[in-house]
């Protein structure tokens, strides 16, 4: 009796365990509503800087891909490639064409929206959603040096010059990341690839026929540039925009809260 109280008593436990397991692993929505969400960092930063915002769009079920673009992050060790905004382009395009995504919900942060303006050049029809996260709204043949102030441009000029890979990153401290988080930006950070300064794009306003266009602005981080974007946009019936009450790095500062904009923008 001792035996088969046991073996009943086991595999109760491993049916209960397996339900659980079962439960968890569910999404909490409908395959039909299910997103792939392609997140692209910004100038310094890498993929690890989407892990609060990506785990929180898992657990509700969507696909998330967050890479480092070449020569940055887990790939800074690819900077002697010369990466440039084109090979950073075509980091994006090429996850969207070889995994197969479809009604892809496509969200860059500052300097990512070079990236993804590009993209939605070669991957339009599988895109359902772009989002810039306070970042460049770029024209076409726009490049960093083109809409970064005159001091960036004098360091990177001085850089190319001295044959320099890369520009050494700014302070977390200059973007307002909290307090607490600083020294985790600042340890994680790399330098900026130097190809990436010039390289003009080329837009043919691909960008301006996605569905769904959204603009959020980090109103803690102090930049006229973005300023002047979300007030241009906030005109534009084509466009949400929206504000967030924390430094440049929103996806660190309030993932709760960037997640609710993003899956609104889905």
């Amino acid at each position: 009796m001792h035996d088969t109280h046991t073996s009943l008593t086991r595999r109760s436990l491993i049916a209960g365990t397996a339900v659980t397991a079962s439960t968890l692993a569910s999404p909490a929505i409908s395959q039909n509503d299910r997103r792939s969400f392609l997140l692209v960092h910004g100038a310094w930063r890498g993929g690890w800087c989407w892990r609060r915002v990506a785990d929180r769009l898992e657990r509700k079920g969507h696909k998330v891909y967050a890479p480092s673009l070449t020569g940055l992050g887990d790939r800074s060790h690819l900077i002697g490639t010369r990466p440039t905004v084109t090979t950073h382009i075509d980091d994006i395009a090429n996850i969207i064409r070889f995994e197969d995504l479809q009604r892809v919900v496509l969200v860059g942060h500052s300097y990512g929206g070079l990236v993804i303006s590009g993209v939605a050049e070669k991957v339009l029809p599988q895109l359902a959603s772009i989002v810039f996260l306070d970042a460049f709204v770029p024209p076409n043949g726009a490049t960093i040096m083109s809409m970064s102030r005159q001091g960036l441009r004098d360091n990177v000029n001085a850089a190319i010059r001295r044959g320099d890979l890369g520009i050494p990153p700014a302070s977390a401290a200059y973007f307002n990341v909290n307090e607490e988080d600083r020294a985790f930006v600042d340890r994680k950070c790399t330098p900026q690839p130097i190809g990436t300064y010039g390289d003009p794009l080329k837009l043919t306003g691909a960008r301006e026929k996605i569905a769904k266009k959204t603009y959020i602005r980090a109103r803690g981080f102090n930049s006229g540039g973005f300023d002047a974007i979300a007030a241009r946009l906030r005109t534009d019936r084509g466009w949400n925009v929206h504000d967030m009450p924390c430094g440049h790095d929103a996806m660190i500062d309030m993932p709760d809260r960037l997640t609710e904009l993003l899956l609104a923008a889905a």
